[in-house]
């Protein structure tokens, strides 16, 4: 019985260089826009070196996607029931701003595919992720039916912390050209904001 050759520390490395300038050049160019050759010149390889380790763009952009897709939801997974609810929101929101500034690149491969119409995750986004939406907007819901938290629309809410979160990656050169701005230290503000907005928003009045 014929076993699979142990992967190579020089492979390893390999995938992750392809990896990494894929993800620059999707992100900027999306898929239809972004070629193998393009993706190669970023990772320094030559184009027959690239094919070696991923069979094709579609199975090098599948990839990024998936391991996006783990990383997307965590901060959604990790909404405690038995925590307290402004603080538990609060806490979502602020992880994902974090996202939007530590991985803008994945934020904008994933908004490239939206755009698109999300040929390669529709079944992602009506099962899985549509499956943990509905699981955590039912323990929203449940928290403003015990007065615990203001009455508010679950899946809406969740929107909106998507959009105001994600913005800041998605449309970053249209951020820092209206803010004049060179640096992160909006992100310090957008921290300041969302923590007064969702708190003051989902706050139940007494």
């Amino acid at each position: 019985m014929n076993q699979a050759k142990p992967v190579t520390r020089i492979q390893r490395r390999n995938r992750e260089t392809i990896r990494e300038a894929a993800l620059d050049v999707f992100s900027q160019h999306g898929f239809r826009g972004a070629t193998l050759d393009q993706i190669a010149q970023a990772a320094g390889l030559s184009k027959p070196n690239l094919l070696y380790y991923f069979p094709s763009k579609e199975a090098i952009h599948g990839e990024l996607l998936s391991h996006l897709m783990t990383d997307w939801l965590e901060p959604l997974r990790a909404l405690d029931e038995a925590g307290d609810p402004v603080e538990e929101i609060l806490a979502y929101a602020l992880r994902k701003l974090d996202m939007a500034q530590e991985l803008p690149r994945e934020s904008r491969l994933f908004a490239n595919e939206i755009v698109q119409g999300a040929p390669r995750i529709m079944d992602m986004i009506t099962g899985e992720l549509k499956e943990l939406v509905d699981e955590k907007a039912k323990v929203i819901r449940a928290w403003s039916d015990a007065g615990r938290l203001a009455s508010v629309d679950p899946h809406h809410l969740i929107f909106s912390i998507w959009a105001t979160t994600q913005h800041y990656a998605d449309f970053d050169i249209q951020v820092r050209g209206i803010l004049q701005t060179g640096n992160t230290d909006h992100f310090d503000d957008a921290r300041r904001f969302l923590t007064h907005l969702y708190r003051s928003a989902l706050t139940p009045t007494r």
